[in-house]
């Protein structure tokens, strides 16, 4: 079973102490940083692989909400606060699920099956098809989950993972981008970075040093620009 590397943020050490408290309690859960501060909190979800970020709001200098729309491709977010008003901002952002203090433990729990249902279990009904290539098989937890081709957007690199951003959610996969990329069609997936490859036909826009998809931008790395470019335009 893979690890869910999770990020603490509170300016509250107590509040701090309660959630490693309760990730101890999960063998899922391994607790890879805490921060008191947004700021801090920054450096650290661009330095390393954070896959679920418990999340206070209101904090000094920047809150919790404003920390969010900062980061250009966030984890996945569980906020955690004293004060119900802000419930409706952060489901606003597409977070997993919202935590009100004092914070129970068997609702800690049912916060983090949440985040297991939205990033691993994304098996999606479909008919059966005669091309092969139309999904990936991709393991997850002992557990084998089919990717349709058609709904990934794009994939990111994760060191030793990978994240399927998808139209009906994303997926994190033990792996790397490359090994995916030989599964995957040329003719229709590129990789246009280091850290990122896009299915073509989910791009919106693009210019010499990014491509838009679904409101997302995305860096074309300038090793990657000339195949990107002779694709996407065909």
């Amino acid at each position: 079973m893979n690890p869910i590397r999770c990020l603490l943020v509170d300016d509250e050490p107590p509040a701090i102490e309660l959630l490693e408290k309760y990730a101890s309690m999960i063998e899922q859960l391994e607790v890879v940083g805490t921060s008191h501060s947004a700021v801090k909190a920054f450096d650290m979800v661009r330095e390393q692989t954070i896959d679920l970020m418990f999340l206070d709001i209101r904090m000094p200098v920047l809150n919790g909400i404003d920390f969010i729309k900062t980061l250009k491709n966030p984890p996945s977010i569980i906020l955690t606060t004293a004060y119900r008003e802000y419930a409706i901002d952060g489901y606003d952002l597409d977070i997993i699920d919202y935590l009100l203090k004092p914070i129970a433990f068997d609702r800690f729990l049912k916060a983090v099956d949440r985040y297991r249902d939205r990033t691993t279990v994304k098996v999606i009904e479909r008919g059966p098809s005669t091309e092969p290539e139309d999904f990936i098989l991709c393991n997850v937890n002992r557990t084998k989950h089919k990717i349709w081709l058609k709904d990934i957007l794009y994939i990111e690199s994760l060191k030793d993972y990978v994240r399927f951003h998808t139209t009906k959610g994303r997926l994190v996969v033990k792996g790397n981008l490359g090994s995916f990329m030989k599964q995957l069609p040329a003719n229709r997936f590129v990789r246009i970075h280091r850290s990122y490859a896009v299915a073509l036909a989910q791009v919106g826009a693009y210019n010499q040093s990014e491509i838009r998809i679904e409101g997302t931008s995305l860096p074309i790395g300038k090793s990657y620009r000339n195949e990107l470019l002779a694709k996407i335009s065909v």
